[in-house]
């Protein structure tokens, strides 16, 4: 299967001209994309010419070899092929997530799990600041952060209670070390649902810092985060205490940012379209959404020869909870073209494939090691409520399609949508490790 437009540049204008299309498939999506190029030319008044930006016919071309790659292979877990989208839908999530509150039933699973600790310091202390004063980056553009000051009063009580958070999030409580440690800043985020607060702390003796966030306990991010701990290569660290939540800091490059490597000789261009593949699907799988360039980061370790990468999400505010399948694919956004481009650019449809099964093998695996905890955790979430019904009823109506099926119908709930997507996705895989399992017993 391959794709191919011609075109060349007019320098005076920047414009395309004379584009021709040429493909060696003879599927329904091919027909409908020539159908497409076709209806397009014929309105600009010119049969064979077809005049854009050059930044659209890219944005098209990056368009439409997706979907033929990703979407129009029956292998592949993507297979819709109408290029014609509502206008209605786009692919951006709620602009403001409601906060769920911790249920007694998550509470209890999070004591359980010893997730749920004293904490000396809340969310609600820290914000008794007296005023902050803007955070720039190197260019003088606004970050969205802001530096806090406090009364002297409070800012004993609260610099003793960061350091002890601190000390449980990555000693399990030891206070040993804590006399050389300082609170170098308390910075508090003004965008996005969680308003957090980003602690840096110091090392007195060699000005090594590291942070830590202060959110709102949401249940949503809540069961992302356990998700990710139990499902995701990832291990993840944080802690509840009431309506507090302490999380650990997730090293690695923002993904808008690495965009800006993606062509530098260093970059190992292969193994980069790999990850973005294995991500793309841990969060569909897991039905986590908003994976926007921003929310996730690259974490880059030497290799033998090389590098090897690692799309690790930072944000989980938007587990489960919008109507929209697409939203749960980070191919889909906008802000990720640059990656799905580097992807298509470098893989073939049976080495995407390929990386798709062996994500689906890998997370079937963390699945079964931990099926007593997911079990637990699924059954708390499937009594929760962490969307609105119209956003269920979508969501199961799209799933059905997607998977030509209607078991998503019977779901009452977003967490058994979760839970039964977790079963339709892996489905394959779970048989298979029954079936070795069954070989080797005794």
């Amino acid at each position: 299967m391959s794709l191919r437009l011609i075109f060349r540049t007019d320098g005076a204008n920047g414009t395309i001209v004379n584009v021709a299309t040429g493909t060696s498939m003879h599927s329904i999506a091919s027909l409908r994309l020539l159908a497409v190029l076709a209806s397009l030319q014929r309105r600009k008044g010119a049969v064979g010419r077809l005049a854009m930006t050059v930044s659209s016919i890219q944005h098209l071309a990056a368009t439409i070899a997706y979907r033929l790659l990703f979407v129009s292979s029956p292998r592949m877990t993507f297979f819709d092929n109408n290029i014609n989208h509502d206008p209605d839908e786009k692919n951006q999530p709620s602009r403001k997530k409601p906060m769920f509150p911790v249920t007694r039933a998550l509470r209890s699973y999070l004591k359980h799990h010893n997730r749920e600790v004293k904490l000396p310091v809340s969310y609600t202390d820290l914000l008794h600041y007296t005023f902050s004063v803007p955070i720039k980056d190197k260019s003088g553009k606004d970050t969205l952060w802001e530096k806090t000051s406090y009364d002297s009063h409070e800012w004993n009580y609260i610099r003793d209670g960061l350091i002890k958070i601190y000390a449980i999030l990555k000693t399990e409580g030891d206070l040993s070390f804590t006399p050389h440690l300082d609170v170098a800043r308390v910075d508090y985020c003004t965008f996005g649902n969680s308003h957090p607060f980003r602690i840096r702390i110091v090392n007195k003796y060699n000005d090594n810092y590291d942070h830590y966030y202060i959110k709102i306990a949401d249940a949503s991010r809540i069961y992302g985060l356990e998700l990710e701990h139990i499902l995701s290569p990832n291990r993840i660290v944080f802690f509840t205490c009431d309506n507090t939540l302490v999380e650990e800091h997730i090293p690695g490059i923002p993904g808008d940012l690495f965009i800006k490597q993606l062509d530098e000789p260093l970059t190992n261009k292969i193994r980069l379209a790999k990850e973005f593949v294995k991500f793309n699907e841990r969060c569909f799988v897991r039905l986590l959404g908003d994976m926007r360039s921003y929310n996730f980061v690259v974490d880059i370790t030497p290799d033998i020869e090389d590098f090897q990468y690692r799309i690790r999400a930072i944000d989980f505010d938007q587990q489960s909870y919008e109507g929209r399948k697409n939203l749960y694919l980070p191919q889909f956004f906008k802000e990720n073209y640059p990656y799905v481009h580097l992807s298509l650019s470098h893989l073939n449809n049976e080495s995407i494939a390929q990386y798709q099964a062996e994500e689906r093998t890998l997370i079937t695996f963390r699945l079964a090691s931990s099926r007593y905890r997911i079990k637990e955790l699924l059954d708390v979430m499937a009594d929760d409520n962490i969307s609105t019904e119209e956003k269920i009823n979508q969501l199961k109506h799209q799933l059905n399609d997607h998977f030509k099926t209607n078991v998503f119908s019977r779901c009452k709930s977003m967490g058994q949508v979760v839970k039964r997507h977790l079963k339709q996705t892996l489905q394959k895989n779970l048989m298979m490790i029954q079936k070795n399992i069954g070989k080797s017993s005794d």
